[in-house]
């Protein structure tokens, strides 16, 4: 299986680690922001650096929308892989538009209150993962995977 991790670094990113004794068996690629967290942790790794900041920034997610064509077509993953957060919005839109099957794992530290990657990347995955029973309640169809970390 081929995946593509789509992520910010930092704790984001810092959730997919944890799982790494399910994903080092796959051949795999990221889709981060070039920060020193991520290119230590990365190192070893085909990654693509994507535009940043996301946080509300319309150009940012403009021009990760443009990289998002490129990058999936030239990876060709079989599944798309992300815990947020904003860049992994124009790659869920990309990845439905090509039929990639997508799969979004909610933040840990959002039990309260869903992400805005979250509500708007709900409708555009095919596999919707919360950490806590308590998220339910915004992603009805979810399927709780309890905590990665």
């Amino acid at each position: 299986m081929k995946i593509l991790f789509v992520t910010s670094p930092g704790g984001h990113l810092g959730q997919i680690i944890p799982l790494q004794d399910w994903w080092k068996e796959h051949s795999r690629s990221w889709v981060t922001f070039k920060q020193t967290d991520a290119e230590r942790a990365l190192s070893e790794e085909d990654v693509t650096w994507a535009f940043f900041p996301t946080t509300r920034n319309i150009p940012n997610a403009l021009r990760n929308l443009r990289l998002a064509l490129p990058t999936l077509r030239r990876i060709k993953p079989d599944v798309l892989v992300s815990i947020g957060a904003g860049v992994s919005v124009p790659f869920f839109i990309i990845a439905r538009f090509l039929g990639i099957r997508t799969v979004f794992i909610e933040c840990i530290d959002r039990i309260t209150l869903p992400t805005l990657s979250g509500k708007l990347c709900y409708p555009l995955s095919d596999l919707f993962c919360i950490q806590w029973e308590e998220q339910r309640r915004f992603y009805p169809e979810s399927v709780n995977i309890g905590p990665v970390l």
